[in-house]
């Protein structure tokens, strides 16, 4: 669609799929005050003092929440676990005995410090510096004198430093204080924890370099950390270090196991790897820390080669809720098309991770694909991956789950990464604390500014500000009752008397949207559209995205969805849970009739008009395909995903049967 000259306004929908030079331009931004800021990118992400979000609407409702409940829920947890006492047994000289939890519990630790410090950017506090403060001091005193930090390995009675580089886990723990360490120097300055860090990366340089141990780490993390610790303290040898790591990986430097190297991803070089493949969280972790590195040694080949992997594991590893990783057994993307949803794994922290990924894409391009996964991820696994008080979670995101299971103890740990309800804590705890640091910088992900004005990818109850090239600051407010409804309110409260642009994110899922300046409207296409104008305080803008219910397809070669449909209804996919039906009935006996979809109804329900199978049950269930059998009709009620588990234990599914 060509450019729409408008007068006052413009409506620009040149190369609508993406931001590119012609209309935005590169900066410097290595001073940014958020989780990620690349050295030099195309948009540039706000500080965490630009991007307020309210504590109202879906997203400020939660980061709320995440703030009262589940930063406490996970301080207490790792207390009563053990694993912040670890660090104290080992200042006290104490350890082996009386360590408790698995090999990768300290970065546990690390990720909820990292919570903490962004939630003290947001809203600063007594209670949450002295918290920052007090898990800081235990930390510290448990590093060794060379930086050397680590509650496993490395004492008298345990296993020596780098002994198991494939399960170890010690450089992964390290690339978690990292990225704590970070948020602490962005948002507060130097401290005792940046300078804890600094003498861990000085640790791993002096270890790990040209001259030193000729390996990687068994679970991809560190190389995150040492590149985004490079670009907050401005030291180039933590980055060399990480491209290090990066050349390193796929040659065979760790051993092989039972699910093959790929596990690692260490089979295939980098650059010539064209999918994400095994372990699922290892995977995206790397590819994350890979776009950085291309990013900041202007590497557009090395970009262009993740821009493909992402293209191709989205193409057909990746399941309808944005949710990656197909296999139990070992947390990994199965081959193309491989999709099972009762089998699903889709762990959180791979949510997580594919937010990460896509986020460090769109800062680089421009293009709104990688904005439209983050929605699709973000409200449909790690708003599911988290109960509505945030105090119990999923670790695995199911698409069908068969049996309602028990309901979970809140005062015990769950050993089952596959429990069928949201436990409190885990064994295995690294979604928990994942998620709270991800809400807890949720507004870093909202929008990003370039020289000419803000970029809208998210949409949210929240104030945005930027200054452009010019110096002049900018600040506009957003108020929405998105997804429920597809209307989302601007309104310009800071402005130049200069000509600024404002770009809006149109998703892929809605067709078209509607963009309404001083009184006349604009047809958009997906992509961007961008307005530019001379603002005023007090101009408004409405952005109208179509929140209309449909139905979608899998791709045919999905072989455990083929004849089934889902429901979508803006960025929500919505499932159907035994709560929602007679006492009795179970998921699998209701067949949806396509055509019968209405609108959502007040309570973000769908209802859609269906019958049982009265021939469900078979003593023999292969043979010839009789015609089904139609049974009672039935209207039922398909609740947004995110909601599921929410009412006790129950059966629930997203691809639902037609015949």
């Amino acid at each position: 669609m060509t450019a729409k000259p408008v007068t006052p306004a413009s409506i620009d929908h040149r190369d609508p799929k993406r931001l590119d030079n012609a209309t935005t331009m590169k900066i410097a931004t290595n001073h940014l005050q958020s989780p990620v800021a690349p050295l030099s990118t195309l948009l540039h992400p706000l500080d965490v003092s630009e991007a307020r979000l309210m504590e109202t609407g879906f997203w400020g409702t939660r980061s709320r929440i995440n703030a009262s409940n589940t930063l406490p829920h996970c301080l207490g947890w790792l207390e009563r676990a053990g694993w912040l006492p670890n660090f104290d047994l080992a200042a006290q000289g104490r350890l082996p005995v009386g360590r408790k939890g698995r090999e990768f519990a300290d970065s546990e630790v690390y990720k909820l410090l990292e919570a903490y410090c962004w939630e003290n950017a947001n809203h600063p506090s007594a209670e949450l510096e002295n918290v920052i403060v007090e898990m800081t001091r235990r930390i510290s005193a448990a590093q060794e004198n060379d930086g050397y930090l680590n509650t496993q390995f490395g004492r008298p009675g345990q296993h020596g430093r780098y002994s198991d580089l494939e399960w170890g886990h010690e450089l992964y723990n390290y690339g978690h204080l990292l990225q704590a360490a970070v948020a602490r120097l962005r948002s507060h300055g130097e401290d005792a924890l940046v300078a804890v860090a600094r003498r861990v990366a000085n640790h791993i340089c002096e270890t790990f370099g040209e001259d030193g141990i000729q390996s990687v780490c068994g679970h991809p993390e560190i190389e995150l950390g040492l590149l985004e610790f490079a670009r907050a303290t401005g030291n180039d040898r933590y980055r060399h270090q990480a491209q290090l790591f990066i050349d390193r990986r796929g040659h065979g430097h760790l051993a092989d196991i039972e699910w093959g190297r790929s596990y690692f991803q260490d089979d295939v070089p980098v650059r010539e790897a064209t999918v994400l493949r095994g372990h699922a969280v290892r995977a995206l972790y790397l590819a994350a820390a890979v776009v950085d590195l291309a990013v900041d040694t202007d590497d557009k080949n090395l970009l262009s080669i993740m821009e493909t992997q992402w293209e191709n594991t989205v193409a057909s590893r990746t399941y309808i809720t944005g949710g990656m990783g197909s296999h139990h057994q070992d947390e990994a993307f199965g081959e193309d098309y491989e999709l099972p949803s009762d089998r699903a794994y889709c762990e959180s922290c791979a949510g997580v991770a594919s937010v990460m990924f896509s986020w460090r894409l769109l800062l680089a391009t421009g293009n709104s694909r990688y904005a439209d996964l983050i929605e699709r991820t973000m409200f449909n696994i790690v708003a599911t991956a988290s109960a509505d008080d945030g105090r119990s979670f999923f670790y695995s995101n199911t698409l069908h789950r068969r049996s309602p299971g028990e309901p979970t103890d809140p005062t015990i740990q769950s050993k089952r990464a596959d429990s069928s309800q949201r436990s409190a804590w885990f064994d295995v705890a690294c979604c928990p604390n994942n998620i709270a640091r991800t809400l807890a910088s949720l507004g870093s992900y909202l929008a990003t500014r370039d020289g000419s004005g803000i970029q809208i990818h998210q949409y949210a109850d929240a104030e945005l500000e930027a200054v452009l090239a010019s110096g002049n600051r900018v600040k506009v407010g957003m108020t929405t009752r998105y997804p429920d409804d597809g209307s989302v309110f601007f309104t310009v409260l800071e402005t130049p008397t200069e000509p600024w642009t404002i770009a809006f994110r149109i998703p892929k899922w809605a067709g078209s949207a509607r963009i309404s300046v001083h009184g006349k409207t604009f047809e958009s296409v997906p992509g961007y559209a961008q307005v530019t104008k001379s603002f005023t305080v007090g101009d408004q803008i409405h952005v109208m995205l179509p929140i209309e219910p449909r139905a979608v397809d899998g791709n045919p070669r999905i072989d455990a969805v083929r004849g089934a449909i889902a429901l979508e209804a803006g960025p929500l996919v919505y499932c159907l849970e035994s709560a929602s039906l007679p006492n009795g009935i179970h998921v699998d006996d209701f067949v949806a009739e396509t055509l019968i979809i209405p609108a959502p109804n007040e309570d973000a329900t769908l209802r859609v008009q269906g019958h049982l199978d009265a021939n469900l049950r078979t003593s023999w269930p292969y043979g010839t395909s009789p015609q089904t059998a139609s049974g009672k009709p039935l209207a039922v009620d398909l609740i947004p995903y995110h909601a599921w588990g929410n009412r006790g234990p129950v059966s629930m599914r997203i691809w639902l049967r037609t015949h």
